[in-house]
């Protein structure tokens, strides 16, 4: 066993240090909240990547959950190769876009008019400025730990690589620009109804993750959802489900009117795009239709909807049946299975694991984990410590204990069963340091 990374990836990253920043183009790729340098990957194939040094990983972080298919799905990679073929972007309308738009439709009643962007961030910066020209209101409400995006409004006691680096907001934001974004804790039905009873009529919109996945993964507890949607008819809000992450990852379609929210607004992105970079927002026609050319909300994008993104979105689409979310729930109940007996056999206590799907949070500590609060007596030096045990056995985890563990339809049986030992002796080494 030689401990990863291997020499040719930290000449790289000493290398890219010399022109990017920090090394990398997304912060908590620098492995700062877990320390050492990170993993540089030179391919990659189903349920494994394999580094620039020839080592292989078991993929459980999935390009943060838009590799829902594993990594390089020979029916993306076809599409994709087909269109690219035919031009890579024309800036101009294509057929794929509204192909897409469909598909998403159809899975997604609460969308009846979207619109592609790029990114994620830019489908929640967009999905705001929207609702903010359609209530004629300023002031939007997010939950302390969600992360949705790095646009300024939205920067404020954020979750994801913000809480890796223990930094609350970012410097670069004026005040004034989140003067109007209001933070309550996630989960809080008090303080929820305390808010719009001050401030619903003041109110454009609530966003908020359905299941929280940059803290962790954290579900709404019974009835948060529902109580968001019932304020905001009341007072005129508009409800925004960031499902960036979750839209597509827990069933075909929506997670949000599952757990209790017809959202009038949504955000998408990651496996609509199948790997690619891409981004969505839709919801209501009345709420869409503000949006320029048809309403004075302005939005645009020159590589929206470009033809290889919509090619990689259809055939991710169309590779998730029934039985694909059938198997990412089994796989995610024995992996799940797996963590805790490992743990627990290893004497690592107190460790819990969240678990929705195909997506788990790994927490040191006690749980259960219900809001950003309950995080901060996590113990994120044994996570650290667990991460590189895991990844010099060859098992990619998320380089930050506040990040989702993602499976993909490729991790199966087999793989999980593959890990098991390992992940064991994983735990033993941070048990040994003084778990």
């Amino acid at each position: 066993m030689s401990p990863a990374p291997g020499p040719r990836s930290r000449a790289l990253f000493r290398r890219a240090e010399r022109t990017l920043v920090g090394g990398v183009d997304s912060p908590v790729r620098a492995f700062a909240s877990v320390g050492g340098t990170p993993v540089f990957y030179a391919r990659g194939r189903g349920a494994w990547l394999t580094d620039v040094d020839g080592a292989r990983y078991l993929d459980l972080v999935g390009s943060w959950g838009a590799n829902i298919l594993g990594a390089s799905p020979p029916s993306v990679v076809r599409s994709v190769r087909e269109v690219a073929t035919r031009g890579l972007s024309f800036g101009a309308p294509s057929p794929l876009e509204h192909e897409l738009g469909e598909r998403i439709r159809r899975a997604a009643p609460a969308i009846e008019r979207l619109r592609f962007v790029s990114s994620g961030t830019e489908a929640t910066m967009s999905a705001l400025r929207v609702a903010r020209g359609f209530t004629g209101r300023s002031r939007i409400v997010k939950f302390e730990g969600g992360y949705h995006g790095h646009s300024d409004g939205l920067l404020a006691r954020a979750g994801s690589g913000l809480a890796s680096a223990a930094r609350p907001d970012s410097a670069g934001v004026p005040r004034s620009i989140v003067a109007d974004t209001h933070v309550l804790p996630y989960n809080d039905l008090p303080a929820l109804h305390a808010w719009f009873e001050r401030w619903g009529a003041e109110t454009a919109a609530v966003i908020v993750e359905p299941v929280a996945a940059n803290m962790g993964v954290v579900p709404p507890e019974p009835g948060f959802l529902s109580a968001i949607g019932r304020h905001c008819r009341r007072s005129g809000a508009l409800s925004i489900a960031d499902e960036v992450i979750t839209g597509f990852r827990l069933r075909r379609g929506l997670a949000a009117p599952i757990l209790g929210l017809t959202p009038d607004l949504v955000t998408l992105g990651k496996i609509i795009g199948g790997g690619m970079p891409v981004g969505a927002y839709g919801g209501r026609r009345d709420v869409m239709e503000t949006v320029a050319p048809l309403g004075p909300v302005y939005q645009a994008g020159t590589l929206a909807g470009n033809p290889v993104a919509m090619a990689a979105g259809i055939a991710t689409l169309d590779a998730l049946t029934a039985p694909s979310y059938r198997a990412l729930e089994r796989s995610g109940r024995e992996l799940e299975r797996v963590l805790r007996e490992t743990a627990d056999g290893a004497g690592v206590r107190p460790f819990t694991v969240q678990r929705v799907g195909s997506m788990l949070g790994l927490f040191f500590g006690p749980g259960p984990i219900r809001n950003f609060a309950d995080t901060r007596g996590l113990d994120r030096k044994r996570y650290a410590r667990f991460f590189h045990a895991a990844l010099d056995r060859g098992i990619a985890l998320p380089p930050s204990a506040f990040e989702t563990t993602f499976l993909s339809t490729a991790v199966g049986a087999r793989e999980i069963a593959w890990a098991r030992p390992r992940f064991a002796k994983a735990f033993a080494r941070v048990a040994r340091k003084g778990g």
